[in-house]
């Protein structure tokens, strides 16, 4: 029990650290440079000790529980006694092998993006100014779907060893390729979207997915291979929403045109 106070506290400071900054510059832009004072100071402060404990206790359990979690689950799928099962002479793997490797990433992808509190922020803030044009849950299921395939992708990257320049190359490629016919009001948006998903839920699990898988697929380095999935989840999530938007377009017109 002392050892867990006590690492509870370490990351409490370290927290305070990282967040002080940020509360320096809002009070002291709001004392010395608009020289007003700040409404409902104390709920303000209030505020700002719920985010201080939240995210000590937030990446106290990152450290105790997913972390650990997200490596293990990474060596067990990649554990030759599972890729084998009932097989009299395992040989060595072939990237198909790792099917459930690919399907484990996208559905860690999916869920942790659903999860992210600053795409929700970000799905209610673009529903609110689109008069619900763009709903909060179709922008969300949007760019989870964006993300899942990536991490799919990126754990593929990962077991082949092929460069990861390739893979970011081509899909920048797709989007200055859609960003050409893809209405203009969401354009902002969907770049918007892979910067979101990049964000405190998504990327500890995601870079503990990729450490793990790097650590223990045979030839490949944590440091060369382990790293370059959030690469993929800021990515693709660009080619879904925009790709969602296209299709709302295209189903647009189809009403329209059958309405005349």
């Amino acid at each position: 029990m002392g050892d867990i106070l006590f690492d509870f506290a370490r990351t409490l400071l370290e927290t305070l650290r990282d967040v002080l900054p940020i509360a320096l510059a809002l009070f002291g832009f709001q004392f010395w440079i608009l020289r007003r004072p700040i409404p409902h100071l104390g709920r303000t402060v209030l505020g700002f000790v719920y985010v201080l404990l939240g995210l000590a206790l937030f990446l106290e359990g990152l450290e105790a529980a997913l972390f650990p979690l997200g490596r293990l689950m990474a060596a067990q799928l990649t554990d030759p006694a599972f890729l084998y099962r009932g097989a009299v002479a395992p040989g060595v793997p072939h990237w198909t092998d790792y099917l459930w490797v690919y399907i484990f990433g996208a559905a860690i992808g999916f869920a942790t993006t659903i999860a992210e509190p600053a795409l929700i922020a970000v799905a209610m803030k673009a529903s609110a100014v689109s008069g619900g044009t763009i709903t909060v849950w179709g922008l969300r299921i949007a760019v989870a779907i964006g993300v899942a395939i990536g991490i799919g992708v990126g754990t593929l990257r990962i077991v082949t060893g092929t460069p990861l320049h390739l893979y970011i190359m081509a899909g920048y490629v797709l989007v200055l390729i859609q960003t050409a016919f893809t209405p203009r009001a969401i354009v902002p948006l969907a770049y918007d979207s892979g910067g979101v998903t990049t964000s405190t839920v998504t990327v500890p699990l995601v870079a503990a997915l990729g450490l793990g898988l790097a650590s223990t697929i045979p030839g490949r380095s944590p440091l060369l291979d382990g790293f370059g999935l959030i690469a993929f989840a800021s990515l693709c999530p660009i080619i879904t929403v925009m790709g969602y938007a296209q299709l709302g377009e295209w189903h647009r017109r189809r009403r329209a045109n059958e309405a005349e």
